[in-house]
């Protein structure tokens, strides 16, 4: 598995770190996101999904409705598991087995460690963001997976 850390000193680094990691993502890749509340994670996905020809304008943090479907170059599902605390019933309160059916998707998924040991049929690539407020973010990107600037 590869494994890189960035430094991103601003949103705008976050963002674009996320725009690099969306241009090399294909249908069928899931995404997972670890980091505290405020670390970044819906800015990283707004650079994913601005990647793949969606407009940030319309991106929001599913954290009440849980699963935000979005057709771009591809369909991109974006779900927030932050008010799911049970790791069991997590997977299924999103449907999450069915959403893995579209393998001309892709699945974004933040705060993915209430999954639990998930199986997700395909090794995801996984980003654990740290650092919150104004302060620089260290993001490790880790998978099968190489993006651009590597």
């Amino acid at each position: 598995m590869l494994s890189k850390t960035i430094n991103c000193p601003t949103p705008e680094a976050t963002f674009e770190l996320g725009e690099r990691l969306g241009a090399a993502l294909k249908g069928g890749d899931v995404v997972l996101l670890k980091g505290p509340l405020g670390a970044g994670k819906t800015l990283f996905t707004k650079g994913i999904l601005s990647a793949l020809g969606f407009d940030t304008a319309d991106v929001t943090s599913p954290s009440f409705t849980l699963v935000n479907r979005y057709e771009a170059d591809l369909t991109i599902y974006h779900i927030d598991l932050w008010r799911i605390e049970d790791p069991e019933g997590a997977s299924f309160s999103v449907g999450l087995g069915e959403i893995l059916e579209d393998e001309d998707a892709v699945v974004v998924i933040e705060w993915a460690e209430r999954l639990g040991a998930f199986d997700f049929g395909v090794d995801p690539v996984e980003v654990e963001i740290s650092g919150d407020g104004d302060s620089p973010r260290e993001i490790t990107v880790s998978g099968e997976i190489v993006f651009e600037g590597d």
